[in-house]
This record gives C-alpha cells, sequence and structure tokens, in this order.
C-alpha cells in the first residue's frame, strides 16, 4: 500500500510541477534549485522579509533550512512560517546545526510553534532539537540514524513526521492510524561527500508535502534520493562528477525505478 502512494505521488508531483519557497544558506541554494527542476517542481529563493509571508501563502510549500541563517533571513522564516501555517500550505524545517549551536538551535526550536508538516535533519540535529544528547557538529553527523528514533518521536508532538537521514535513512511518522518507523535503504557512500545534498533532499521532501500526506512525501523524497543515488553511483565514482550525475538520475527517474528498486521497511509502532 505505501509503496503505491509512494509511486503515485511521483506520478502527482510530475503532474502538478509544484512551486517551492525555498528559506535556505548560501552554500545550497544553487544545488537545491537544480535538485528541484530535475525532480519536477519549481524553485523559489524568496528569502527576505519585505516578500517571505506574501510568497509562502502563493508557493505550493515552503522549505525553512537553518544552515547559515542572518537576523534578517530568521526574520522572514518566522513570517513565512506563519503565513504558511495559515494558509495551510506545508512546509519543512531543517534544522541544521541545532544540536551544537545555541542560538540557532533556539531559533529551531521556536518556529516549531508553526507546525512543521515534516522535520528532516541528520540524526544529532534530530536529537538536538528534541533535547535528548549532544554531539552536533554542524552539517555533519556523529550519530548513526538507529540511534535518533527516540528523539524523532519526541517531536511528533509537533510535526507529523520527522526523519532522520544517513546511510540508512530513519522515519517516523503516523501513517494509518499507526506510529510507524520507516527504514529506507540505497544510496552511495558520495552523497555525503556532495554538499547541499541533505538540504536538497528537504526541499525535495517539501515539494512532496504538497502533492501527498506527510509520511508518504517523506518516503517518496527519501526513497528518490536513495534510488538516483544508487544508479549515480554505478556511472561515476567521484564527487564531482557523481554531483552532477545524481541530478541526471533525478530527472531520469520513472514507476519503473521505484518498483525496481525502492527498498524499505516497515515497523508499527503504536497505535494512535
Amino acid at each position: 500500500m505505501l509503496r503505491e502512494q509512494v509511486i503515485e505521488a511521483h506520478r502527482a508531483l510530475q503532474g502538478r510541477t509544484p512551486l517551492v519557497q525555498c528559506i535556505t544558506n548560501v552554500v545550497s541554494a544553487n544545488y537545491m534549485a537544480n535538485v528541484l527542476l530535475a525532480a519536477g517542481a519549481s524553485p523559489a529563493m524568496v528569502d527576505n522579509t519585505q516578500e517571505a509571508a506574501l510568497f509562502a501563502g502563493i508557493a505550493d510549500a515552503l522549505l525553512i533550512n537553518l544552515g547559515t541563517p542572518t537576523d534578517a533571513q530568521v526574520a522572514s522564516m518566522r513570517l513565512a512560517a506563519e503565513a504558511a501555517r495559515q494558509a495551510g500550505k506545508p512546509w519543512v524545517l531543517d534544522p541544521i546545526g541545532a544540536g551544537g549551536l545555541p542560538w540557532r538551535g533556539g531559533v529551531a526550536l521556536d518556529l516549531l510553534r508553526f507546525q512543521p508538516s515534516a522535520i528532516r535533519g541528520n540524526p544529532s540535529e534530530i536529537k538536538g532539537l528534541s533535547g535528548l544528547g549532544e554531539g552536533g557538529r554542524g552539517v555533519d553527523s556523529s550519530d548513526e540514524p538507529a540511534s535518533a528514533v527516540p528523539a524523532a518521536l519526541q517531536l511528533l508532538q509537533h510535526s507529523p513526521v520527522v526523519c532522520a537521514s544517513g546511510a540508512v535513512d530513519h522515519l517516523v511518522g503516523r501513517y494509518q492510524r499507526q506510529q510507524v518507523l520507516v527504514r529506507i535503504f540505497g544510496g552511495s557512500p558520495l552523497q555525503p561527500r556532495v554538499t547541499a545534498t541533505g538540504c536538497a533532499l528537504g526541499a525535495l521532501l517539501a515539494a512532496y508535502q504538497s502533492v501527498a500526506e506527510p509520511l508518504v512525501a517523506a518516503v517518496a523524497a527519501h526513497a528518490s534520493f536513495a534510488i538516483a543515488g544508487a544508479l549515480a553511483a554505478q556511472r561515476h565514482t567521484a564527487p564531482g562528477s557523481f554531483a552532477i550525475g545524481f541530478i541526471d538520475e533525478l530527472y531520469r527517474l520513472e514507476e519503473a525505478s521505484f518498483r525496481e528498486r525502492m527498498q524499505l521497511e516497515v515497523t508499527a509502532l503504536e497505535t494512535v
């Protein structure tokens, strides 16, 4: 059932071309935009205080990424998140560095009051945001995704789906009246060696949020990255060419790719 819903979400993304507002960091903007375009979405990097709220009401989805926040950008994040919530638009929080840098951690915690439809980060960031553990290393992660599951479950009080990305992605959320853990396998060790890959995953998650329910959208985004990463690694063995090849494989993704290559495990946790 979940597999078929993921395939339908991919089909819907291709047909709709959702407009995704990205309030993101200076490192990721170009790669993120190219990933969205390749996957079938339309990016808009509108992050100033004069336009952020207005555009959040126009866009189909919003990504807020805390990679290189400035005071002005944080003000735009709050305005956009509030506007998205009021307009009923999905938005994704990527709390980069939330586990290791106190100011941005406080910003991330404050943004939770606007009820993101998904939270995505590396394990240290998920644990840091929930208040569990330490060890955040900026955009890197010192922890395995499985270790972030308890923290992710705590964050479900703020968002319907929480994703800890890594070698094996661990997603928790509500699906068919249950809390479930979804593990997604695949990808390539080269993905962490290309800057902004995780940031772009958050943007694609936002795009999928506009065409599918939160958990299905999260699985679709992570599965897309896992499949495209594995395919790109068959042709490219170094980060530079892999970065381009990965975008090409996202562009080429078809229903058959999901049916043949999507690897996931779903574990029911409890009835909700």
